[in-house]
């Protein structure tokens, strides 16, 4: 890999070495020190132009851990605000000597153009941009199904996977379609019509507007959060009404194969998308999805900047 820009970058062989290493990097957690030297001396930096707690954390985390040095780089109170341009700030970047970026952006294929512009020499990673894709999400989520669902080897064929949920405005619902289709899961979106985006039906993926018809056929289902910051017009009624129609509550929850995991790529709208029962009971795998993507990351780290694989 020269970047991860999109899940659609990733053939299932490729797909497949990112999981594996992550499952190889993820015992490093269980040891009383939890770095490795493979990344000594190279220089990760995030550039988050929209606020993130949960992603620019997980990636510091990754790349700390393989000792990496990391520059934490906001677009608030920076050169940014101030009307700097995406180039000018990449050129600083480059300046600086930045082996990797990971950016995220408001911008849907922003960090296709850092990449592709010559503007830096390392590798970018795409954190997010817009409401196009997430690929690292959609890694840590095929991780995290196949640790429970396939014995943590291999591809992911034959899986039912079933997302729920705002797929309009969702970059996770994008780059997880692709990615879980390379791996060979059978994927359902399920969403009212207003929340699917022009040309969904082009994806390799089912479309419903049913979820109970769906949920009895998934080995997994996914809610995605409901983005109201995104959203300029009315799209459903009213939360008593999407949540009625589509959320995910102990009844339904029952309706699920009893093998079957519940999954939100988070923050979590409790008692619309999600109900606080089901959220916090065992079927869900929240916290281990948070926990798995500074594993996956490591690896995409990892792969990317070509660490070496000696331990201290």
């Amino acid at each position: 890999m020269r970047h991860l820009l999109s899940a659609a970058d990733l053939d299932a062989e490729t797909a497949i070495l990112v999981l594996d290493t992550a499952a190889e990097l993820a015992a490093v957690t269980d040891r009383s020190v939890k770095k490795l030297p493979t990344l000594r001396g190279r220089t990760v930096v995030n550039l988050f132009f929209e606020d993130s707690t949960r992603t620019r954390i997980s990636f510091e985390m990754a790349a700390k851990r393989l000792s990496a040095d990391v520059i934490n780089f906001a677009a608030k109170g920076s050169s940014v605000s101030k009307g700097e341009s995406l180039k000018d700030t990449a050129l600083t970047l480059e300046a600086m000597g930045a082996d990797a970026v990971v950016i995220r952006h408001h911008a849907s294929g922003a960090p296709h153009r850092l990449a592709t512009a010559g503007w830096i020499a390392g590798a970018v990673v795409n954190a997010g941009d817009g409401t196009h894709e997430h690929p690292t999400q959609a890694l840590l989520d095929a991780f995290t199904l196949r640790r429970h669902l396939r014995g943590g080897t291999g591809g992911l064929e034959g899986l039912r996977v079933t997302i729920v949920g705002d797929v309009l405005h969702s970059r996770v619902a994008r780059s997880n379609v692709l990615l879980l289709a390379t791996l060979g899961a059978d994927v359902t979106l399920v969403a009212p019509p207003t929340l699917l985006p022009t040309g969904v039906h082009e994806w390799p993926c089912r479309v419903s507007y049913d979820i109970d018809a769906a949920l009895p056929a998934s080995d997994a289902v996914m809610m995605l959060r409901v983005q109201a910051e995104r959203m300029h017009d009315a799209y459903f009624p009213s939360a008593r009404e999407y949540s009625r129609a589509y959320g995910l509550d102990r009844d339904r929850l029952g309706a699920l194969p009893d093998h079957a995991i519940v999954m939100h790529p988070g923050p979590m709208n409790r008692g619309m998308e999600i109900s606080a029962e089901v959220a916090d009971s065992d079927r869900a795998v929240m916290v281990e999805q948070v926990t798995n993507g500074v594993s996956v990351r490591m690896a995409v780290l990892y792969l990317l900047l070509g660490g070496s694989t000696g331990e201290s």
